[in-house]
């Protein structure tokens, strides 16, 4: 990462189910145009691909798009250029049943999604998402944050990346703090290879 890299950065989730019925050329074709979307300004990261595995039992996604931007305005910009409006109306909303989103600042930017018990405090909840990367030496980077954008979460509040290098590492970071949630959505999903000039825009 080069050192102009920012210290706090906007995560942006979007879990996706494709329909039983969908063409996979189309699922194929809604994969592209969203990983195209990585010409845009706005954007610092994008993948989106099959998940490896769903661990959610409420939940079940087949896809998942995760992209990362330098500020809020710069989401907003991303979620309202036209050629994201066209690559959603034309692409994914004619191949997926259901979607989720979730969007999260993290701070001192160097896994799994979370809806928090009505007892447990989120404070307390996040303190324990953070410090999960001091406990597990498997994890190489990882974010955490309270969800800013509730109206296509579907109640969870807080989300966090983990990336680690073996998704078997994955398994036992999960349960450590699922006592403090009614219900988790832990997805696997192996990041493509990113080519250097996306690499150079982190």
């Amino acid at each position: 990462m080069s050192s102009s890299a920012p210290s706090q950065i906007i995560e942006h989730v979007v879990l996706l189910k494709a329909k039983p019925s969908a063409d996979p050329s189309a699922v194929n074709e809604m994969i592209r145009n969203l990983n195209g979307l990585a010409t845009l300004d706005s954007v610092l990261h994008i993948s989106a691909g099959p998940v490896s595995r769903c661990r959610s039992t409420s939940l079940t996604f087949t896809h998942m798009l995760h992209s990362r931007y330098r500020s809020k305005s710069d989401l907003a910009s991303y979620t309202h250029d036209p050629v994201h409006v066209a690559v959603v109306a034309g692409y994914v909303k004619p191949v997926v049943d259901d979607v989720m989103a979730v969007d999260w600042v993290a701070e001192d930017f160097s896994g799994p999604v979370m809806k928090v018990k009505d007892k447990s405090g989120k404070g307390e909840v996040l303190e324990i998402a953070r410090g999960m990367k001091g406990k597990f030496d498997a994890i190489e980077q990882l974010t955490a944050g309270e969800n800013f954008s509730p109206e296509r979460s579907k109640g969870f509040s807080i989300a966090s990346i983990a990336v680690v290098k073996e998704l078997e590492a994955l398994g036992v970071v999960s349960d450590v703090v699922s006592e403090h949630f009614d219900d988790v959505v832990v997805l696997d999903y192996a990041v493509p290879a990113q080519k250097p000039a996306a690499a150079a825009r982190l």
